[in-house]
């Protein structure tokens, strides 16, 4: 099956080549040199978690149901031109690492920092990685460590550092509207592990490897779908399909439809336990001006909950994928409706807020009975558009999170959560 895959890959590439590319990317490049870019992100984040109903930090040990930890991250990334010819050649690489500003043992647990041996969280760290690239026409291999987010594999960057994965992708968009893309990976850095594989599955030491593909097609200026599945060794295979339709009413008026479905199944060793979901969502949203409407529905259905995590904590591609909670138990059905808006019409360009309520239910719990849960987020965000400091920007993130009793032994306690993160990506080259 996964011969098949690739020789349809290859035929694609090959008729586009021979029928579109008259001009590439390639013929347009500048250089090693001349077309390279290196940026500088810093982050600053601050972060706690309030457990409710007599909680304890189960993850540090400590009796409190708090956790509060502040650092600060820099990303040094550098991204090569591709040397010029038939076919061209680049490297990319980065440089990353934290400082923890506040956090003891006794808070820890957010994701912010790994801990020593004796349970404190270390007080910096730092990981770095490279990548060769080659380019023949608009088809791009790259090999080394980097950055995914394919629908079936994505690397998380929801605390001060990125995951890092390793391993060869193919990215092909020879023929107008349709990209394509297939890949290797064969290791996984967590947010908080320098290792090059530092990923920990629910019951197993982290990824062996993963081989996906995926496909995307514009059919037209509102109309985009695509299809992506992944082979995670030992673990499981995963198939996911995108659509995504605009349709405008006036110059201010438009309506967006986005479906969002996975099918997950358990295979080898199933170093995850038995797997058996499909989860899919459809979200709906009316843009008004300044304001954003949102409602969607969202289902998990099968012998088990949804999960992934090995292959990435960023591989949830759904519409009640939120701040705490994804909406993926086993059997839950779950509603949300969203509220945006963006303040430049009202003449603060920059300032945006937003604010949503799932809520879910008609979960499957260990204990026989339903597990409800629900979710409360707020936010707001503004980014500097001129001057000395333009693009640095402000993010306040806010959730409360609820479930019943049954609910809360299976999945996490009732939790507040805020989040303050301060960020300012800089141009160097």
């Amino acid at each position: 099956m996964r011969v098949m895959k690739w020789s349809m890959i290859a035929l694609a590439v090959a008729a586009g080549t021979s029928q579109f590319a008259v001009a590439s990317s390639q013929d347009d490049a500048k250089g090693f040199v001349e077309d390279s870019s290196l940026k500088l992100k810093t982050r600053l984040e601050y972060m706690n978690r309030d457990f409710r109903n007599g909680a304890s930090n189960s993850t540090s040990g400590g009796a409190s149901g708090y956790r509060q930890d502040t650092g600060i991250s820099q990303l040094l990334n550098y991204e090569s031109g591709f040397t010029q010819g038939v076919i061209g050649v680049g490297l990319d690489a980065m440089v990353m690492g934290t400082a923890k500003l506040d956090g003891g043992s006794g808070r820890a647990g957010n994701g912010l920092f790994a801990t020593d041996s004796d349970g404190n969280p270390e007080k910096s760290q730092g990981k770095s990685g490279a990548a060769v690239k080659f380019r023949l026409s608009d088809t791009t291999l790259k090999y080394g460590r980097q950055f995914v987010a394919s629908p079936v594999f994505a690397t998380d960057d929801s605390r001060l550092l990125p995951e890092v994965a390793e391993g060869t992708l193919i990215t092909s968009k020879e023929i107008k509207g349709l990209e394509l893309s297939a890949g290797r990976f064969t290791a996984l850095s967590s947010q908080t592990g320098m290792g090059k594989d530092s990923i920990n599955g629910k019951h197993t030491a982290g990824l062996t490897s993963a081989n996906i593909a995926g496909a995307t097609y514009q059919f037209t200026d509102n109309f985009v779908a695509g299809l992506a599945a992944s082979d995670v060794d030992d673990y499981f295979k995963k198939q996911y399909l995108n659509a995504n339709y605009t349709l405008p009413i006036n110059d201010s008026q438009s309506l967006n439809f986005d479906l969002n479905a996975y099918r997950t199944k358990d295979q080898g060793q199933a170093l995850y336990g038995k797997l058996d979901n499909k989860l899919w969502s459809l979200a709906a949203a009316y843009s008004l001006g300044a304001h954003k409407f949102t409602l969607a529905y969202q289902q998990s259905s099968g012998d088990t909950n949804y999960l992934y995590g090995v292959d990435g904590n960023s591989t949830i591609f759904v519409s009640n994928s939120i701040q705490i909670s994804d909406f993926i138990g086993v059997e839950e059905k779950s509603w949300q409706a969203r509220y945006d808006l963006n303040m430049a019409t009202y003449g603060v360009p920059g300032l945006s807020f937003m604010t949503r309520y799932v809520y879910g239910d008609n979960i499957e719990t260990t204990a026989g009975t339903e597990g409800k849960e629900h979710e409360f987020n707020f936010e707001t965000k503004y980014v500097l558009q001129e001057g000395p400091a333009k693009d640095l920007s402000f993010r306040l993130r806010s959730a409360i999170y609820r479930a019943n009793g049954a609910y809360n032994a299976d999945y996490t306690a009732d939790n507040n959560d805020v989040r303050l993160i301060v960020e300012y990506p800089l141009s160097i080259l």
